[in-house]
């Protein structure tokens, strides 16, 4: 391939557009391994560049007529749709804004646990976390309906995403013979219309009110820019609380950068048994922020101290390492913070600290001898 004059190679529109769907679908869903995530995206999206998804007035569900099936990669489910929101530009890095926090429009606690359940089970809304969920429900604002006037229309563009707090709604469809017809009707709860927060496409159904009626909406820049920000956020802490652990200098860049991806928060409370001795070992941790204690239990029952954990450190990573139970128990001392790293994301990413990792073992046996003076029962300290 010839090199453009001056060094620099343009990516092609359609190629930046691809990769973006695919990141931010990767995003939403947080799959455990990205290449079988890759692999499967792609895939489906070849086997579905030549089909075409046609919604009629036979749509039993809203779902159906509204809300695409969720098998399907983003980027295929419609062939004809316009051009994604994601190549709509947003660097979350150079959004320097004061935490990117989007107005907060007031709700009683009622109508937040209402919101909270009519989003809980929509595939988007599915890896936030807490904090995300608040900044969600916080950016959704008030939208009061009449009897006879639509909330969306049938081929108009995706714009917001809909909650209904109460009135009386119905889905309708237009099919080929131009005739609108009822598919579904809301009574008073339910939600339409997120695949908006996804595409700038055609909505594939309208929804007129049918009486008085009050909705909450989200529109797709701000559900984007909690989404992406806080990512980006999270990938930084963890890259900065990465660079502190010594085992990992083995890693290149890219790889601590896919470890930091691969992280799950956990908040712990004082005294909370994060691992305990004799189970099964499904993965690793890493202290965010406060402590951790590491006990060992002896043959009268109880357990003693044998270290005590800060931030930067990890732990869980040797009984990983020797496919054993888990020889101790970890606790919390204090309000504590972790990441969690499940054992396939271990296996595949921290291939090249294995040697690190096993040498340790000899350090841990060591304390072990000082405390027991004994090492024949002595497996893996963690």
């Amino acid at each position: 391939m010839s090199r453009p004059q001056g060094g620099r190679i343009q990516v092609p529109d359609d190629l930046r557009e691809i990769l973006l769907e695919f990141t931010i679908s990767y995003l939403l869903e947080q799959p455990g391994d990205v290449i079988n995530y890759a692999v499967e995206f792609f895939t489906r999206l070849q086997n579905n560049r030549t089909t075409t998804i046609v919604r009629g007035p036979s749509a039993g569900t809203p779902d159906e007529s509204i809300i695409s099936d969720e098998e399907e990669p983003p980027v295929a489910r419609f062939n004809n749709r316009r051009k994604s929101v994601f190549a709509e530009t947003y660097d979350p890095e150079e959004d320097d804004s004061d935490e990117g926090a989007p107005a907060v429009f007031p709700k009683s606690d009622a109508q937040r646990a209402r919101l909270a359940e009519a989003v809980r089970g929509i595939l988007l809304f599915r890896s936030l976390d807490a904090q995300q969920m608040q900044q969600v429900l916080d950016a959704m604002f008030e939208k009061r309906s009449e009897p006879g006037e639509y909330v969306i229309r049938q081929g108009d563009d995706g714009d917001n995403f809909y909650v209904i707090e109460n009135g009386v709604f119905d889905v309708l469809v237009t099919g080929d013979d131009g005739v609108e017809k009822v598919v579904h009707t809301y009574e008073g709860s339910g939600s339409f219309g997120e695949l908006a927060l996804m595409y700038n496409m055609p909505r594939a159904a309208s929804v007129r009110a049918q009486s008085p009626g009050a909705l909450w909406a989200m529109d797709r820049h701000t559900f984007r820019r909690i989404l992406l920000k806080s990512a980006f956020k999270k990938r930084k802490l963890y890259e900065e609380l990465l660079d502190k652990v010594p085992m990992l200098k083995a890693l290149q860049s890219y790889e601590r950068a896919n470890l930091a991806d691969a992280l799950l928060p956990r908040t712990l409370i004082d005294g909370e048994l994060i691992i305990r001795q004799g189970d099964t070992a499904d993965g690793m941790y890493f202290v965010e922020d406060g402590s951790i204690s590491i006990r060992i239990a002896r043959d009268d029952g109880n357990e003693h101290e044998i270290k005590r954990l800060g931030k930067g450190d990890y732990f869980g990573e040797l009984a990983l390492v020797t496919h054993k139970p888990r020889a101790a128990s970890a606790y919390a001392i204090g309000p504590t913070k972790v990441a969690f790293l499940d054992v396939e994301t271990f296996e595949r990413l921290l291939g090249p600290c294995m040697e690190i990792m096993k040498r340790n073992i000899d350090d841990y046996e060591e304390q072990l001898v000082k405390l027991f003076g004994d090492k024949s029962n002595l497996t893996d300290v963690r």
